[in-house]
């Protein structure tokens, strides 16, 4: 845990929109300090008030803790959790979000579910999108893009 309190500061500062595979790790008991460090991000987003997460974060979420992991969580518990995050600023993709996502996956040459994501934090007006999906340190549409997992070039865990 002293790896996230070394970066802690940087991480917190603005509106951050979390993807869906730190979302996952949050809620992932067997996914060791990846379970740790996302954990404790989303902690300090509850308590801040500063995270965004979009509909298609959720869905995903949902697929994969009831799926895909070691130890799938009950469809009943997924959908609890799913509830909570109602609280958050939940960024509802619309038409205009996936023709700007089209257009984010063009000029980036970025997947179009990752430019999804982009396009979302930019219509919430995040100010960082925490994930391991994009480059770290990237910047793409204004938004700064942070592996939680990284310090730098080096991976942490």
């Amino acid at each position: 845990m002293e790896k996230l309190r070394f970066q802690e500061k940087s991480f917190m500062k603005g509106n951050i929109f979390i993807d869906t595979n730190i979302l996952i790790y949050a809620h992932d008991l067997d996914a060791g300090d990846k379970n740790e460090i996302s954990a404790e991000l989303v902690r300090n987003l509850w308590e801040n008030k500063t995270g965004i997460i979009s509909t298609q974060v959720l869905q995903e979420f949902y697929v994969n803790v009831t799926r895909k992991i070691l130890n799938p969580l009950s469809k009943s518990k997924a959908r609890g959790i799913i509830e909570s995050y109602l609280v958050w600023h939940v960024e509802l993709n619309e038409i205009k979000t996936i023709l700007f996502a089209s257009e984010i996956e063009e000029r980036h040459h970025l997947s179009f579910w990752d430019s999804l994501i982009i396009a979302a934090a930019y219509n919430a007006k995040a100010d960082k999108i925490i994930t391991e999906d994009l480059n770290h340190g990237q910047v793409i549409e204004g938004i700064l893009i942070e592996n939680p997992f990284k310090n730098g070039d080096k991976m942490l865990i």
